[in-house]
């Protein structure tokens, strides 16, 4: 079998691998596998040949992997409790770390909760801005003054 079979091989177990995990892992080293296959075909050295499956493969991974991912990435549907980030809720149990208690309220929703900032209480009625998941509980925060929308002028 010569040096050209082989890479030809490597190439299509990379794009055989890339078909089935679809996870942008191994497209990059099927390119380092053409570029050295094809100088294979043209009798370059074997030491060249590695040489350009790993450049080419490290080029292809740095500068296209950032704008693959974004690309394929774009249409992902954030999870219902990703989407809750950033939205305002309402304290319907006092919120207490110390104690391990709390719940809110949003989009019609119960919802254990924890404040991001330790030692902090927050009582029923409060409105809080989700901050971030753990587990199943949401991180919140006071909402403050700056993040109340200014009122709007009549003129």
């Amino acid at each position: 079998m010569n040096l050209m079979t082989i890479w030809l091989i490597v190439f299509v177990a990379c794009i055989v691998i890339e078909i089935i995990t679809m996870g942008l892992t191994t497209i990059w080293f099927a390119g380092g596998a053409l570029i050295a296959a094809a100088a294979a075909a043209l009798n370059a050295p074997l030491w060249l040949q590695i040489v350009l499956f790993i450049a080419v493969s490290l080029v292809l991974l740095y500068f296209t992997r950032p704008v693959a991912v974004k690309y394929f990435n774009k249409d992902r549907v954030r999870t219902n409790a990703e989407s809750l980030v950033g939205k305002q809720a309402i304290v319907i149990s006092e919120i207490d770390n110390l104690q391990g208690i709390g719940q809110v309220t949003v989009g019609g929703q119960e919802w254990s909760a924890r404040t991001t900032i330790e030692g902090i209480t927050l009582p029923v009625g409060s409105v809080v801005v989700i901050r971030a998941i753990s587990g199943v509980k949401l991180m919140v925060e006071e909402k403050t003054m700056q993040e109340v929308p200014a009122p709007e002028k009549n003129n």
